[in-house]
């Protein structure tokens, strides 16, 4: 091998030194795994999904959290980890930290991962600037609620507020619109936007909450909670009790139980198992004495409502026959003014009727005056 040979051979293996060394640097082979940490007990609380998690993924979303609130585009995890197990940990953790607000429900992953690459919706000024308002408005929702003198009034309050003050749309209309961001600052979302803002706003109020996800029985993707009430868990939607009708709120899907939600809502249970909801006691309609389960409960409903100077009643029937039994009888056959004109000081024969039906459900609301 001559001179110019054997310079040129030095100049190749410098230059694979040079890459290889860089390559090394890169991938963090010869790097320092981190201490694992975990989420303080105050933090793990309300974090109902971060408790069934095992002690190593722990670690992993405390990382993740971490760093994310740290605006860290790379964040070192405290093991090396499959791509399974880094999705199921980033989607949790998108999922159910509605404060979150500000990550990609997008990322990257690989068949192996000590390195986490986060994508941010906007850059970190930016993002500072949205948190501000998104406290301002996180306190704003949560006035109401703090008035609560129990664990349903808080919840209550929160559902009805986000129906009152958050418009829904599609998937695409809005950047945010799958984030609690979206819902309580922009006040427009989608039904993950919902249940994210749903979720963060019990959390603050200490009331343990998940985000579940799914299908309803139309095929549809979807989202809803499950909110623990006075130590049972319970099935909520905001987002379909929202009409979007102006001052209109529904209840249909307000604290349910599975016989009755498990008609139309299906959890994929891919990284967060559902709860079991077997209670109906918190139910919006059992709870306020507007369900009928016989013909003498629904006159008794009727009786009550229009005695204390209302001027609608909202009812849930047991069933499908009683449900047709009340429209022929008091709406088609009109026995609905009977009742009022008893009841009413005899206003009855001056009022008119209107009814809003949830055939579906087996909900109807009339409204007289």
């Amino acid at each position: 091998m001559n001179k110019k040979q054997f310079g040129l051979l030095m100049a190749v293996c410098s230059a694979l030194s040079v890459f290889g060394v860089t390559y090394i640097i890169q991938s963090g082979i010869f790097e320092r795994y981190p201490e694992p940490t975990y989420l303080s007990a105050e933090e793990e609380e309300f974090r109902t999904v971060y408790r069934q998690l095992s002690k190593k993924e722990k670690a992993i979303y405390t990382a993740l959290y971490r760093g994310v609130n740290n605006y860290r585009e790379q964040i070192a995890l405290p093991y090396e980890i499959s791509g399974d197990t880094y999705s199921k940990i980033y989607c949790i953790l998108e999922k159910q930290e509605g404060g979150l607000f500000y990550i990609d429900s997008n990322y990257y992953t690989a068949k192996k991962l000590r390195k986490a690459k986060i994508i941010y919706r906007s850059d970190k000024k930016e993002i500072k600037d949205m948190q501000r308002k998104f406290e301002v408005a996180a306190k704003e929702a949560l006035s109401d609620a703090e008035l609560a003198f129990d664990e349903y009034g808080m919840a209550i309050r929160i559902h009805d507020y986000i129906i009152r003050n958050c418009q829904y749309i599609e998937e695409n209309d809005s950047g945010y619109c799958s984030t609690a961001y979206g819902c309580l600052v922009q006040k427009e979302a989608n039904c993950e936007g919902y249940a994210k803002a749903f979720n963060l706003l019990a959390a603050r109020m200490g009331l343990e909450s998940v985000l579940v996800t799914g299908k309803t029985d139309e095929g549809e993707n979807h989202a809803w909670n499950q909110v623990k009430i006075d130590g049972e868990w319970y099935n909520l939607d905001v987002t379909w009790d929202d009409t979007d009708v102006e001052n209109d709120i529904r209840r249909i899907y307000f604290l349910c139980d599975d016989n009755f939600f498990g008609k139309t809502h299906f959890p994929d249970e891919e990284y967060v198992g559902a709860y079991d909801c077997e209670d109906a006691g918190k139910n919006y309609y059992i709870k306020n004495g507007l369900y009928a389960d016989s013909e003498q409960a629904v006159e008794e409903i009727l009786r009550r409502e229009v005695a204390s100077g209302k001027t609608q009643a909202e009812i849930m029937f047991s069933d499908e026959k009683l449900y047709s039994w009340f429209k022929q009888k008091y709406i088609e056959e009109q026995a609905i003014f009977g009742i009022l004109y008893m009841y009413s000081d005899g206003a009855g024969d001056f009022m008119s009727i209107s009814i809003e039906e949830n055939e579906k459900e087996c909900c109807i609301t009339v409204v007289w005056g």
